[in-house]
């Protein structure tokens, strides 16, 4: 077993068999224990009383937090040439037609989000298995077929996002970094809160949300009590 730091053992000793009810207070030992030498992101994971195998138990959807994640998104937008002038515009990164579907197939995917419009998508499903796995199939659900380009582009710059459910039912999702100040933090979290709370799935019987933690990419997990959004 290896041998924990000297760093990472007094982070555990601050935050083991702890329970927040606090939001306030639980992100200050959130920040506490974010030491690492770069910037840290920060994130929340949900374990929810979901089975995702069955349709009516899914999670998958989109959110814009108040103050971003702190991170800049490279959008790539599918459509046709009639559209190309109108993406350019918006701000997208990469804008292409079937050149672009060329470049997928062959493996080449410097993007982190891509946008296609519908007409496109019949083309696109030979490459479910490409995109699926690493997240990037674009789907109506997540806003990622669209035939407004212009306010699509818009709302991801912003930094809306998409987020989801492993198969186990645990959403893992960042928030932010742990240079945001506390009340960034806390109204990004309550955000996120809300949202997975609000698409709660029709399936879901009895209580929602199993466990809440919260971390550092480095830190030790923090435990929230489930009523601390109440």
């Amino acid at each position: 077993m290896r041998k924990l730091s000297r760093r990472q053992s007094e982070n555990l000793k601050k935050t083991k068999n702890v329970v927040h009810s606090s939001l306030e207070e639980a992100i200050n030992l959130l920040q506490e224990t974010a030491t690492a030498k770069f910037i840290e992101s920060v994130e929340l994971h949900a374990n929810l009383n979901i089975d995702p195998k069955y349709a009516d138990q899914q999670l998958r959807t989109t959110v814009t937090l108040p103050h971003g994640v702190g991170k800049s998104m490279r959008i790539a937008v599918l459509t046709s040439e009639a559209n190309f002038n109108e993406a350019t515009e918006g701000g997208a990164d990469i804008v292409g037609s079937q050149e672009l579907i060329d470049d997928i197939s062959q493996g080449t995917i410097n993007f982190d989000l891509l946008i296609a419009t519908p007409d496109m998508m019949p083309k696109l499903a030979k490459l479910g298995r490409v995109l699926g796995p690493k997240g990037l199939m674009p789907s109506p659900k997540s806003g990622t077929v669209s035939t407004t380009l212009t306010e699509t582009l818009s709302d991801f710059k912003k930094g809306k996002f998409e987020y989801k459910a492993d198969k186990s039912g645990v959403v893992h999702v960042s928030f932010g970094k742990a240079n945001f100040s506390k009340d960034q933090l806390v109204e990004n979290l309550t955000s996120l809160y809300q949202s997975i709370e609000q698409n709660r799935p029709s399936g879901v019987k009895g209580k929602y949300f199993k466990s809440l933690f919260i971390c550092s990419s480095m830190g030790p997990s923090i435990q929230l009590d489930l009523n601390t959004f109440d």
